[in-house]
């Protein structure tokens, strides 16, 4: 699990101010700590975070020394100017149960040639922290017209260790054949005229 320095917020300095000087508003909460804790993130480390890391990844805060293991909750960023404004952390509790999600991967999508309907990249799920999943990984590639992926069919999501809060049935990909799938719409367009 990644280390990241973080310091507790100067509230003498305003949040938009903070950010022109190169600092990320941030907070840390959970059951674990009697009150959230407001922090600072420098931008740098804010942005290798946001890019290589994903809301439920866990990770470990070094406040001071203090080390608080945790998973990004929220992020919130300013689509028009690419500014994070926002972090927040949910402390982690070795005894306790955590809301999560996972993050459907797909790889080779360039090498289908057909339709690929992604369903459900994000499969919310509750587990320990020592039972968490980041990331799964579905290589589409070789996969054929009709090929339909269920929450069922990736081992990993099988696991007695979380508890997944979707049907197991339902579907995460399906590789459809372009011309049917526009019929189909057509056809649906038709009836609701």
């Amino acid at each position: 699990m990644e280390n990241i320095y973080v310091q507790k917020r100067d509230f003498t300095v305003k949040a938009k101010k903070m950010r022109q000087i190169g600092m990320v508003p941030g907070s840390v909460f959970g059951k674990s700590l009697p009150e959230s804790i407001s922090i600072q993130i420098d931008e740098r480390t804010a942005r290798r975070l946001i890019r290589n890391k994903r809301e439920g990844s866990k990770l470990k805060l070094d406040l001071d020394g203090q080390i608080i293991p945790v998973q990004i909750k929220e992020k919130t960023i300013n689509t028009l100017n690419n500014e994070i404004l926002h972090i927040s952390f949910q402390a982690l509790k070795v005894d306790e149960k955590v809301n999560s999600v996972i993050h459907i991967i797909l790889k080779n999508t360039e090498k289908i040639t057909e339709m690929l309907e992604s369903m459900l990249l994000e499969i919310p799920y509750s587990s320990f922290p020592e039972d968490m999943i980041d990331t799964i990984t579905v290589d589409v590639d070789g996969m054929s017209v009709g090929t339909v992926i269920t929450v069922d069919d990736i081992p990993e999501l099988m696991n007695e260790k979380i508890d997944l809060q979707v049907d197991k049935k339902d579907i995460i990909l399906r590789i459809s054949d372009k011309k049917y799938t526009v019929k189909k719409d057509a056809e649906q367009k038709v009836t609701n005229a």
